[in-house]
This record gives C-alpha cells, sequence and structure tokens, in this order.
C-alpha cells in the first residue's frame, strides 16, 4: 500500500487517510485545544502528505511521517490565529459601498509600497502566476526566502489594506 501511496494511487491514499485521520485529528486536538482549528490542521496535513507523496520513504513507517506533518500544520494553523484574532469589528454606520476599480486600485498601490524584494515575490506570484519553486529559480533564491518574503508581503498588504 505504501508504494502505491508513493506512486500517487488515490485508493492507496484514501485507505491511508482512513486510517489515521482519527489519530492525526487527537494530536492536532491536543496541540491547539479546539475541534475546528484540529480538523483544519488534519486537513492541511493531509493535502501536504498527498502533494508530498513521492518524496515518502516506502522503506520507514508511515506514521511519524504523518505525525510530523500534522505537527507542522498544526502550528502552522496556531500562528495564522494567534496573528489575526478572530474578532468583529462592529460598525457605527453602514460603509459605502467599493467598485471594484477602487478595490484593484487599493491593491495596486499596497503592492507598490513594498519591499522592492517582497513586491517581486508578489508580481511573480500573483501577476505571473508563477509557482514559489519557480520564483525561487528566476530569483536565484531558495525556496525558503521566497516563502518568508511572501509571508511578510502578505503581513505588510494587510495592514496597508486595513488602514485604507
Amino acid at each position: 500500500m505504501l508504494e502505491r501511496f508513493r506512486a500517487g494511487d488515490e485508493a492507496a491514499f484514501a485507505e491511508i487517510g482512513a486510517r489515521y485521520r482519527p489519530a492525526l485529528f487527537r494530536t492536532a486536538l491536543t496541540l491547539l485545544g479546539d475541534a475546528h482549528l484540529a480538523e483544519e490542521a488534519v486537513q492541511d496535513a493531509l493535502l501536504r502528505a498527498w502533494r508530498n507523496a513521492s518524496s515518502f520513504d516506502s522503506d520507514r513507517e508511515i506514521a511519524p511521517w504523518l505525525y510530523q506533518i500534522v505537527r507542522r500544520c498544526a502550528f502552522s494553523v496556531h500562528r495564522r490565529v494567534s496573528r489575526h484574532p478572530a474578532t468583529v469589528e462592529l460598525l457605527d454606520t453602514i460603509p459605502e459601498p467599493t467598485t471594484d476599480s477602487d478595490v484593484l486600485e487599493s491593491v495596486r498601490h499596497a503592492v507598490q509600497n513594498l519591499e522592492p524584494d517582497h513586491r517581486r515575490v508578489v508580481e511573480l506570484m500573483y501577476f505571473e502566476g508563477l509557482t514559489q519553486q519557480e520564483v525561487a529559480d528566476r530569483l536565484r533564491v531558495p525556496i525558503g526566502t521566497v516563502k518568508s518574503r511572501a509571508s511578510r508581503a502578505h503581513d505588510r498588504l494587510g495592514e496597508l489594506l486595513a488602514r485604507q
């Protein structure tokens, strides 16, 4: 089954998912303390496992590999939630509706105000449709650099757009 999973067999993936999902959920729930967030982490983990199936060493046990992925996903979910707490601010008045051109102009302006390295990553990923690996290859930088620049750019864009 592990060889089939590694080769991209959907039935093998479904079998692994059904077999390990409850344990992965318990692990994520222990780490996050929230069932909805735990389910999100498990979904992310299984998706990552599927995407990276070809890199799995089928001579090893799959459970530790899956647990490592779900722990990383749980930490990612935790970081995202702690950075952007789910609070809702009620407005005294209903804001004027914005047009698509207003939104596009705001986004363009925000992108132009990013640091050059961050702006270039955003432009390549979203305007040219490149993957992070393709961006890394084009800019001749490690993929980790692309990921951190993209993350910082997203955070900064959020700040800039929130002010408008």
